[in-house]
């Protein structure tokens, strides 16, 4: 029987583990935090219950690239799913869910509304957009299908690309530039970008339509909107995200695999060109055919593996690897109801238009405040279980910097203050009905998942031409996962890379 170690239990280990130990193989996994699921776990506390940070995922519900992986594990029955939607202000506009549904592509008839002289740009765009979307829904199609199926797919996708063929080497900005003459209406499209904290200069205009899917701003709307076939859609798990976490943690157990609490892994070990296990931080050492490591790359190689036992040429790419930023998070359970001020689970709230240049003063240590924009989730919405009776749980969340003048944690009760603040123009009241605040600083989060030195929430920053670090290793049997490695970040695609992962060490072993 193979022996598998996975070190770290995010939702990219966990899957990876629960795929190996339902073929047979004998799994360990590794986590030094107290709990399972990294970023995708669920924090309780007196009652009340918060996600860390995916809020709504995409591509989980059934037929979906995640939710195949779910119904892969047998575990998809496990997971209870509500669709999920979002809404954005800034500060002249916002562009919330209607009440009535008013079709497909109402957000574009609103923002004609609001940009009367960009109606023709905006048609455009929406042209762009649904190239754009049909291209991704048939890939998804051609990646599960026989070769005999996939060829008048990938034929049909041919086609498709060439409308869209003069933007692949164009940036975010570019794209935007090309459509609308409104910085405003550019920032409408760009500001999700801020998520990422990557710059709208360098990032892939092709990618735009991606991040800005009209399923995700109106749970209303129908997967399918095209012949190419039906579209992803964005949910909320239901009591939380740590239940997806425990549904799959669950295969693991039941076929035989172990996870392991509280016990960091401090060197892996190498015979030559292969792995022979790891050591963990109290000594003792576990012997086995297959190492797969998620978190940090570089802590990952460097600290785990070594720097000086890595050819150049893969040290140099993971050196070169674009990281993003942290975040600043705000937990909050009130004895108040919110739906006066917010009625739906999640919103944006942008405080300038200049996408580029909040992203550029983030990364160079300079933190907003609030006063660039944040987020406001209320998973008590969605499920009232994750707060007491009455009251709610809401979380108040905004991207930061890693490094911060004076320190994180020196300054931790001075941020939660001044983010507050800041939210407390959306809705009056949080401090003083909070029953309990619990914040989550950079320096918290980069403990929690193995990223000490440099803290990315959602993994390799996605540069144009900047890729994550190889899944497959210079090491046999070692393997790399997670946010940040060539797979990239988000739940989603974490999930499904792993299941490509497993794909691999099983044609390999």
């Amino acid at each position: 029987m193979t022996r598998a170690i996975i070190v770290g239990s995010g939702m990219a280990g966990l899957t990876t583990a629960a795929y190996l130990a339902r073929d047979g193989c004998e799994v360990d996994v590794f986590e030094q935090a107290d709990h399972i699921g990294g970023v995708t776990a669920t924090l309780r506390k007196e009652g009340f219950a918060w996600d860390l940070g995916p809020l709504m995922v995409e591509g989980f519900a059934p037929g979906e690239p995640a939710g195949q992986v779910l119904a892969e594990l047998g575990c998809a029955d496990r997971v209870q799913l509500v669709r999920g939607d979002r809404g954005i202000a800034f500060p002249d506009y916002r562009v919330f869910r209607p009440a009535e549904y008013l079709g497909p592509y109402w957000r574009r008839e609103r923002l004609k509304e609001i940009f009367p002289h960009e109606a023709d740009g905006l048609d455009r765009y929406y042209r762009f957009y649904n190239t754009i979307l049909d291209l991704m829904t048939l890939a998804r199609q051609a990646e599960g299908a026989s070769p005999l199926r996939a060829l008048p797919l990938k034929l049909r996708m041919a086609l498709l690309f060439r409308r869209i063929q003069e933007y692949q080497t164009w940036s975010a900005q570019q794209v935007m530039d090309h459509f609308f003459s409104d910085p405003k209406l550019k920032a409408f499209f760009l500001g999700i970008l801020a998520d990422l904290v990557v710059c709208p200069s360098e990032f892939s205009g092709l990618g735009i339509p991606a991040l800005n899917q009209e399923t995700a701003y109106d749970n209303r709307l129908p997967a399918k909107v095209s012949s190419a076939g039906p579209r992803v859609t964005f949910q909320y798990v239901v009591g939380g995200c740590g239940n997806l976490v425990e549904a799959v943690a669950s295969v693991i157990r039941e076929n035989g695999g172990r996870l392991h609490t509280s016990r960091p892994v401090r060197r892996v070990l190498l015979e030559g060109d292969r792995v022979r296990g790891v050591e963990l931080a109290d000594g003792e050492r576990k012997e086995a055919e297959l190492v797969l490591v998620s978190g940090g790359a570089k802590e990952c190689f460097f600290k785990l593996v070594g720097r000086e036992a890595l050819p150049a040429d893969f040290t140099a790419k993971v050196d070169d690897m674009p990281l993003m930023e942290s975040v600043f998070m705000v937990h909050l359970g009130v004895d108040m109801d919110p739906s006066a001020y917010q009625d739906v689970a999640l919103n944006y709230y942008y405080g300038t238009y200049d996408v580029e240049g909040g992203v550029a003063r983030t990364r160079h240590s300079d933190y907003h405040e609030g006063k660039d924009g944040f987020l406001i989730y209320i998973p008590s919405f969605h499920s009232p279980s994750m707060a007491p009776p009455g009251q709610h749980a809401i979380t108040v969340y905004t991207i930061a910097p890693n490094k911060l003048e004076g320190g994180w944690q020196a300054r931790r009760q001075e941020m939660t203050d001044k983010l507050l603040h800041e939210a407390e123009k959306i809705i009056p009241g949080l401090r003083e009905h909070a029953q309990v605040i619990v914040s989550l600083t950079p320096v918290d989060f980069g403990e929690l998942t193995y990223m000490v030195d440099h803290h990315s929430f959602g993994g390799m920053c996605p540069v144009m031409g900047k890729s994550g670090a190889p899944h497959r290793t210079p090491f046999r049997g070692l393997w790399f996962l997670g946010a940040q490695s060539e797979s990239g970040g988000g739940v989603s695609l974490v999930t499904h890379g792993a299941r490509r992962v497993f794909n691999l060490v099983k044609r390999e072993t």
